[in-house]
């Protein structure tokens, strides 16, 4: 018998994962055979504690108090300040450098840095020039650091070289390039531009999808609805690339993956759209998924900061206006001048957004379409490229119904000034190419049941750490995904805050405008799955609940009978104390008194012409004494300070004493073997250890 006792305040998730721990204990050491009951109330569960009063003795006073959690809340891990660990005349001082948020050149490979992470770790980060002076003393100069801020002692110290950089650390910066990438020219999405995607692959594979962000090749059907009057509107077709800057739309993609109809419901948000928009937004994607039966896979996008996937279904044509297409029904006029910056290079990355129609929002690497009462201008800049002018007249179509011009930067004719409100200065520098991040994924469970959210980081996760009452997240840097378990519904709506709130108190100064991915446990995309090492999709198909796992085995009801009537019989009141000596003594007298069912017959011992037994009691998986041989024994050279192989056929070398004769268990031990079996189990160890038998 296995019991697991449940403190009254203890989550749902702490006694799912304690009765996972037991059910492991039992398959891993007791050889799944022990019967497995759970106290979640003691007024209730009245037989298993008496059980458990017998091992473990009566309970003095009440339960204890429960304690409040000492993790650190996410505010507290946004204050982060960078120290410099640098030689003064002749000593070494520590000054500060910098707060959040950190860029990573604050870092000099001849020097050594302490970064404290608002108390919750203390990171010492060691330059590959740094001399060894410096080096042997940031260390200590951590520990000294810790007692002047009047941190706890326990506070966690970790020290890594340049190059060395742990995910934890690398994401206290804005951004963070590995050398060994900093020579490559494309990035992810580089590679996507320059090969077809293969939708076999981003299925196949889902760590490629993972990475470039992709569910599927962008071939689904798409369905958009514009939120209007609090109400969902469906949007014209013919118009599906046409967003309004002061609006929010749903945007329902549905796609196959091995076979099966999968379902990405975008949630977009203008950046013009007021909170009353954004919350019928929000409660109109409640009624979808309802209507989908939870199986929608939401992702909350920003105007400005659309996933590569949003941008790829649209084929090219999505085109962003300051508050005037036709079908918003805003009743606002067209203004005479627009101005339209088109970037991208081809159907699966390309956005047009309306900007402010003056000179200074030119630039010269790009693109820009100037839409005038009569004439339309398309102006390249120096620094585009062709692919970029190619997909710029494709877009041309969708917003300009009049003549077109093309433009060259320098060549403009003075209409085009003129509509712009005259000449002004504009970034005419060519842009660099975009960092490529070095940020690993990290995963944390989320809790908020005392106060304010706390994170609690699972380092080398997998999808076992994925438990159905939990709310986790995970931080792919780019984007970030919340997962929620199947109990754990009810934190559906405080989830994306979570997210929002988490992004807001990022050491590094996160853009609030990351797109935050709503995942419910058995609906995973390929972009989820593909940042764990291996996934299961069959993992939960066929799993019980808490609940189905504790009313469960029948067998544990006989068990429980069994032992419940031995402590009556056999009153343990009668040992001295009444500890948790009593119930291995019982025990151990019963195995000396029943006659198994089955025995298990051992091979002819040495010196000896019988055979012997050993009885088995497969009532309970409590450990009891081991069946004596009674008088006729094995000497006891043969069982003495012998290894488990020099050993004679058939002994357990987990139990060499109980293969001695009673004669000669009394003469070495002092004692009967029934005295020796009423023992504590450790005092049992520690005396055969003594005395060779261990």
């Amino acid at each position: 018998m296995m019991i697991q006792w449940n403190g009254p305040k203890a989550s749902a998730a702490r006694k799912a994962r304690g009765l996972f721990l037991t059910h492991s204990l039992r398959d891993r050491e007791r050889g799944g055979r022990a019967q497995v009951s759970v106290v979640d109330d003691e007024a209730e569960a009245t037989d298993l504690m008496e059980i458990m009063e017998a091992v473990l003795g009566r309970r003095v006073g009440s339960l204890h108090a429960a304690m409040p959690s000492k993790r650190m809340n996410q505010l507290q891990k946004a204050n982060v300040h960078l120290y410099q660990v640098c030689q003064k005349s002749k000593d070494l001082v520590v000054q500060e450098l910098s707060t959040c948020p950190l860029t990573q050149d604050l870092l000099q490979e001849e020097n050594c840095y302490i970064l404290d992470q608002g108390g919750f770790k203390i990171y010492v980060w060691q330059g590959r020039r740094a001399s060894l002076q410096e080096r042997g003393a940031a260390f200590r100069r951590a520990l000294n650091f810790i007692q002047a801020k009047g941190y706890p002692s326990y506070t966690s110290v970790e020290v890594m070289d340049d190059g060395a950089e742990s995910a934890g650390f690398k994401q206290l910066f804005r951004s963070w390039s590995g050398q060994q990438r900093k020579n490559k020219n494309l990035s992810g999405m580089g590679k996507l531009l320059q090969v077809k995607l293969d939708v076999g692959k981003l299925h196949s594979q889902p760590e490629l999808a993972a990475q470039l962000r992709m569910v599927d090749d962008a071939s689904g059907s798409m369905q958009i609805w514009c939120i209007q009057d609090s109400r969902r509107q469906p949007v014209d077709p013919k118009r599906h690339g046409q967003l309004c800057a002061d609006s929010c739309y749903l945007v329902l993609y549905t796609y196959r993956r091995m076979g099966l109809i999968q379902h990405v419901l975008y949630l977009w948000q203008g950046l013009q759209a007021t909170a009353h928009e954004v919350s019928a937004l929000r409660g109109n994607a409640e009624e979808l998924d309802l209507w989908y039966r939870g199986a929608l896979v939401q992702e909350h996008v920003t105007m400005g900061s659309e996933p590569p996937h949003f941008l790829a279904i649209f084929q090219g044509q999505l085109v962003i206006f300051q508050g005037h297409p036709r079908h918003s029904r805003k009743g606002q006029p067209a203004p005479a001048v627009s101005l339209f910056h088109i970037q991208g290079t081809d159907s699966y990355n390309t956005r047009t957004m309306e900007v402010p129609a003056r000179a200074s929002a030119l630039n010269s690497s790009d693109v820009f379409l100037l839409v005038t009462a009569n004439l339309c201008y398309l102006w390249f800049g120096k620094g585009c490229s062709g692919d970029q002018r190619e997909m710029a007249r494709t877009v041309v179509t969708i917003i300009c119904r009049e003549d077109m011009e093309i433009v060259l930067e320098g060549q403009e004719p003075p209409n085009f000034w003129e509509a712009l409100g005259g000449r002004a200065p504009y970034p005419s520098n060519k842009r660099p190419p975009e960092d490529v991040c070095d940020f690993q994924p990290r995963l944390f469970e989320c809790s908020c049941q005392a106060g304010p959210l706390v994170l609690t980081e699972v380092v080398f996760f997998s999808q076992e750490d994925l438990d159905k009452y939990d709310v986790m997240l995970l931080d792919a840097w780019q984007e970030i995904f919340l997962w929620l378990g199947a109990a754990a519904s009810e934190w559906k709506q405080e989830a994306v805050a979570w997210g929002q709130e988490y992004l807001k108190t990022h050491p590094a100064g996160r853009s609030l405008a990351t797109p935050i991915v709503l995942v419910k446990q058995g609906h995973e995309p390929p972009t989820f799955i593909g940042w764990f090492c291996t996934w299961d999709p069959y993992k939960w198909s066929n799993t019980q609940s808490y609940e189905e796992v504790v009313a469960g085995d029948p067998g544990a009801v006989s068990t429980i009978s069994e032992i419940t009537a031995e402590i009556v019989n056999f009153r343990l009141s009668r040992w001295p104390g009444n500890d948790r000596a009593g119930l291995l003594a019982l025990r151990a007298l019963k195995s000396s008194e029943d006659i198994s069912e089955s025995e298990l017959e051992l091979g002819p011992r040495a010196g000896t012409g019988s055979r012997s037994t050993v009885s088995s009691t497969s009532s309970s998986s409590y450990q009891s004494s081991p069946q004596s041989l009674g008088s006729g024994g094995l000497p006891r050279e043969q069982l003495r300070h012998q290894a488990a192989e020099d050993l004679p056929e058939g002994v357990d070398p987990a139990h060499k004493e109980a293969y001695l004769s009673d004669s000669d268990f009394q003469d070495i031990f002092g004692k009967s073997k029934e005295e020796f079996y009423s023992m504590a189990k450790w005092r049992q160890q520690q005396e055969k250890q003594q005395l060779g038998f261990f």
